[in-house]
């Protein structure tokens, strides 16, 4: 009996079932693998793809679909293709290439598809932006006029950067391009900018290196590190900015302020060319694609200072590009700088002389100017840029002659005294009231009796001096944003008066010496 029972249930189930199925139908477009290497699949049959779509390949393994022929597809295989072979099926999604975003981010280390590298687990993601968008339209924006502080002085005064502005860092390799951005990322820990630190085609030991230097410094909570390292595949390396890029604008749409670091966009032009080679684009100049120019502005235009109607919020982009042997004229170089809202460049010899940071104020710009400044450092460092670019000149002619006018010695002491402030470590960034005070006193001649080689040892003197006894001056410049009548009479009093004790102490000290 109970055989017989068990199988009216079953039929019974069987019944149930057709009673409530009810038939789907759909259409999938779907293509083969007629070729496979070097991290390109050339697929036949995705008739219905778009140009960015993501692809799914066999072995859970994802592609971009970058070259639309007219027989073939070219697909950039986003994992390993050793696993792939000719005959494979693939499938497309209709969606484009997406990144996570949101706050879970700050002090982690990701790749370009948002997978964590930094073995905390994985990432909550709750929003996705594509990595490809067209950038803020005229109407969106408003004029770059917000300072973004970098704490060096030596840019802040002669080189200012604003919220939404790309400022170009180029120079020879081992220059100090990334100290820059770095010294930069450790001074926002109190402004509230989120930065985004995009690593292209650098050593792993590289990232190691940045992830201990922002965690020394506290910086790693405001920080996010986007990294495809030489060993990752090119197309990691293509992807990596534009995934940083869209990370950025999660903040900025949010009406916050962050800063996002490309280091660098050579190695991302290399990683293009070789991908659109292995895809059979036609070359052109040094065998880049005709489209390279459009790479890179397509990808910094979208540093933006929104108006207020759309929230107030910016996305300043410091791409780094790396020359050969100081050639500013060279292909990839002069796109980025005619894209770029100026450039801050790094000479070779100036490093070796010892100066640091490495800047050739007469090679290096900021468009935005003096709008990206306070009144107070307007007021302290309107000649400054004019002073270093003729002392630099100056310096040039005077080693071939010993006789020199009263006027050309003075201006090269001053120059000389100046040269010596502007030296920086890249761990010591400076907060913008200590720059202005600095620079008045440099201004106003108090540093001219001093000797060279006593400039630096003066400088940090008188900034623990006015730091610790006289900390109202620094709150006045910051609350005013300006040097007014008052805060001139106190910086005239402390600092003759700091300059009767330095002088005091020196004397004491060389008596005691000679004694």
């Amino acid at each position: 009996m109970r055989p017989k029972q068990e199988t009216i249930d079953i039929v019974k189930a069987l019944e149930q079932e057709i009673i409530s199925f009810s038939p789907r139908m759909g259409a999938e477009t779907v293509g083969e693998i007629m070729q496979v290497g070097d991290g390109i699949a050339v697929v036949s049959g995705l008739s219905k793809v778009r140009m960015g779509e993501l692809v799914l390949l066999p072995k859970k393994l994802v592609g971009l679909a970058l070259n639309l022929n007219s027989d073939s597809v070219g697909v950039i295989v986003l994992g390993d293709d050793s696993q792939l072979k000719e005959g494979d099926v693939v499938k497309t999604t209709g969606r484009l290439l997406s990144v996570g975003v949101g706050e879970a981010l700050l002090g982690r280390v990701v790749n370009p598809l948002g997978e964590a590298l930094d073995g905390k687990g994985d990432i909550g993601y709750k929003k996705f932006f594509p990595l490809e968008r067209l950038a803020p339209g005229v109407v969106e924006r408003e004029p770059v006029i917000t300072p973004l502080q970098t704490g060096i002085i030596s840019i802040d005064s002669t080189i200012p950067i604003g919220r939404g502005q790309r400022e170009l860092i180029i120079g020879d390799r081992g220059t100090g391009k990334s100290a820059i951005a770095l010294t930069t990322i450790i001074n926002q820990r109190k402004s509230g900018v989120k930065c985004i630190y995009v690593v292209i085609g650098q050593k792993r030991s590289f990232v190691a290196q940045i992830l201990v230097t922002l965690e020394k410094f506290k910086a790693l909570d405001h920080t996010i590190l986007v990294a495809a390292t030489a060993s990752d595949p090119a197309s990691f390396q293509y992807l990596a900015p534009y995934a940083g890029c869209a990370i950025g604008e999660y903040f900025a749409q949010k009406g916050e302020d962050a800063l996002i670091i490309y280091d660098d966009l050579t190695k991302h032009a290399w990683a293009y060319r070789q991908i659109s080679l292995l895809i059979r684009r036609p070359s052109g100049r040094e065998a880049y694609p005709g489209d390279v120019f459009y790479l890179h502005s397509r990808l910094l235009e979208r540093a933006v200072k929104f108006n207020k109607k759309n929230g107030g919020g910016s996305l300043t982009a410091l791409p780094i590009i790396e020359t050969q042997a100081g050639d500013l004229s060279s292909y990839i170089p002069t796109n980025v700088i005619s894209i770029t809202d100026g450039q801050i460049y790094l000479e070779t010899d100036l490093f070796n002389a010892g100066i640091r940071p490495a800047i050739n104020v007469g090679a290096s710009v900021s468009r935005v100017g003096s709008s990206a400044q306070i009144k107070a450092m307007k007021q302290v460092a309107g000649t400054l840029r004019l002073d270093l670019a003729q002392y630099r000149e100056l310096a040039a002619f005077a080693q071939f002659s010993t006789d020199l006018d009263k006027a050309t010695k003075a201006r090269l002491d001053r120059g000389r005294r100046i040269s010596e402030i502007l030296k920086q470590g890249w761990d010591k960034p400076m907060a913008v009231a200590e720059q202005v005070m600095i620079m008045w006193a440099v201004n106003h001649g108090y540093i001219d009796q001093v000797a060279v080689e006593n400039v630096k040892g003066w400088q940090e003197e008188y900034l623990r001096f006015l730091t610790t006894s006289h900390v109202k001056i620094g709150q006045d410049i910051v609350k005013e944003q300006k040097i007014t009548d008052q805060i001139e009479k106190d910086l005239i009093k402390v600092t003759e008066n700091f300059n009767r004790q330095h002088q005091a102490f020196l004397t004491k000290e060389l008596a005691e010496v000679t004694g």
